[in-house]
């Protein structure tokens, strides 16, 4: 088929007269075709391509909708079905030349924010590395929707606790709220219902209220509504992630905000035809000022001492006074510290462990060390008893301290009733005998101060 272009040099070369195999040389096409313009100069009609199939559009439909889709099964279940074998790619070509896979696009808009009318929320897992760990971070982010101005930060999880510390250090980042703040419909923030019908939670919506902005939910499927927190996730994930190292998740806070400062609010934007600070500053002035007075953001958990004399927090433990064991007391934890009350009075204040799971946290003073009452290099009541007499004695009752554990004390006893009980000479002799021999089973050595007995003061 020839295009309407040539038809149309065709036809103005041949009305300057020029021959028909000049013609063709000039445009490089066959004299048939140069004659064939000329008979018929009218646009040329493309046929409609058919196909024997197509009257199995209804069936095709509605196979695709029970198989999700999938034309592969499609062409499996006509077979299987209804003996219907159609080649693969025919029946692709039916589905795209009926609509039945795929959807007409549609033009895409835009959306236009005025200065101040409204920042965005969300969040994103990315992968990091900690102290040389792989962990699964939460990547908080908030934006203002006319400047770009982005505050980011990095959570191990991403509750309403750690959404309001977020909030709360983003709102002072940005020095101002906007007052609606367009989020997804996530369970931290929306308690019920979607889009329209969200339903905020109510301690949530107390927050915003403090700051002066309202939290809204885009509709289930609609990202692009809040398009300007999302794309800057991919912009984060390859640029300020790759190359750098974090040794804990202060530090890696820390320079998630050198980070927004210094690249990213800096980077030139081609949609607003300067930097994010430097359109931040016309936006400024519409911004809502943040409250003279902002309450620090906590959770208040009431927790019963141990005997150890610790507090449970988030399977972690953390030091109180011994004179606070057994009774009740308020654990509040903020982002980075974790502050015990007793009463109204303060107690302890720890650093907040985010990073180790089960284990435990002391303050100099809390503890006094466990000693035991008495030293086991002091010799026991038993041992001075049994000493100091007889230097057979003396060495039997070394080589028993020996194979005692601690003081010996429980051996001691017996010994010590063992001589109380039977003769001094029988008692001698047992223990000479025994020492010879290495017998310390004071059993056995009983039985031997019997036998000396026996033949000293009884007639058997």
């Amino acid at each position: 088929m020839i295009r309407q272009s040539k038809k149309d040099a065709i036809l103005e070369l041949n009305k300057t007269g020029m021959s028909l195999r000049k013609i063709a040389k000039t445009l490089k096409v066959s004299r048939n075709t140069v004659t064939k313009v000329l008979e018929d100069p009218g646009e040329e009609t493309v046929s409609q391509r058919n196909s024997r199939y197509e009257e199995h559009v209804p069936l095709i439909r509605e196979l695709f909708k029970e198989c999700r889709g999938n034309a592969v099964r499609v062409a499996e279940e006509l077979e299987s079905r209804h003996q219907i074998k159609i080649p693969y790619q025919t029946l692709t070509w039916i589905m795209r030349k009926y609509d039945i896979r795929e959807r007409k696009k549609r033009r895409s808009g835009q959306y236009h924010f005025k200065p101040g009318r409204e920042m965005q929320h969300d969040t994103s897992p990315h992968q990091v590395v900690i102290n040389r760990k792989k962990v699964l971070a939460q990547c908080a982010s908030l934006i203002l929707a006319f400047c770009r101005r982005i505050f980011i930060q990095y959570y191990p999880c991403f509750t309403r606790f750690e959404c309001k510390v977020f909030l709360n250090s983003a709102f002072a980042f940005l020095n101002g709220v906007c007052p609606r703040c367009m989020i997804d419909n996530t369970s931290v923030i929306v308690v019920s219902g979607t889009g329209p019908d969200a339903l905020i939670a109510p301690e949530m919506k107390y927050f915003g209220d403090m700051y002066g902005t309202h939290f809204e939910a885009h509709a289930v499927g609609d990202a692009n509504r809040s398009a300007r927190v999302e794309r800057p996730f991919h912009f984060v994930e390859n640029n300020f992630l790759p190359g750098r190292t974090f040794v804990s998740w202060q530090d890696l806070n820390e320079q998630a905000i050198d980070w927004c400062r210094n690249t990213s609010d800096k980077q030139f934007k081609r949609a607003l035809g300067m930097t994010p600070d430097e359109a931040y500053i016309i936006e400024k002035p519409y911004l809502i000022d943040l409250p003279a007075y902002q309450p620090p953001v906590y959770v208040a958990k009431h927790r019963v001492a141990d005997v150890q004399g610790y507090v449970h927090l988030d399977t972690n433990r953390y030091s109180v006074p011994e004179a606070l064991i057994g009774k009740s007391l308020e654990v509040q934890k903020h982002w980075l510290k974790v502050i015990v009350y007793d009463k109204n009075r303060k107690v302890a204040e720890h650093d907040r462990i985010l990073d180790k799971q089960n284990t435990r946290t002391t303050l100099p003073g809390h503890h006094v060390p466990i000693r035991r009452k008495k030293d086991p290099k002091i010799p026991s009541k038993e041992e001075r008893l049994l000493t100091g007499e007889d230097a057979i004695l003396d060495a039997y009752v070394a080589e028993l301290k020996k194979r005692s554990h601690g003081r010996g004390v429980v051996k001691f006893r017996r010994l010590l009733h063992l001589k109380r009980t039977y003769p001094g000479e029988p008692f001698l002799k047992a223990i000479t005998q025994a020492l010879k021999y290495g017998l310390f089973d004071l059993s056995r050595l009983e039985n031997i101060i019997l036998d000396y007995t026996a033949g000293d003061f009884f007639d058997l």
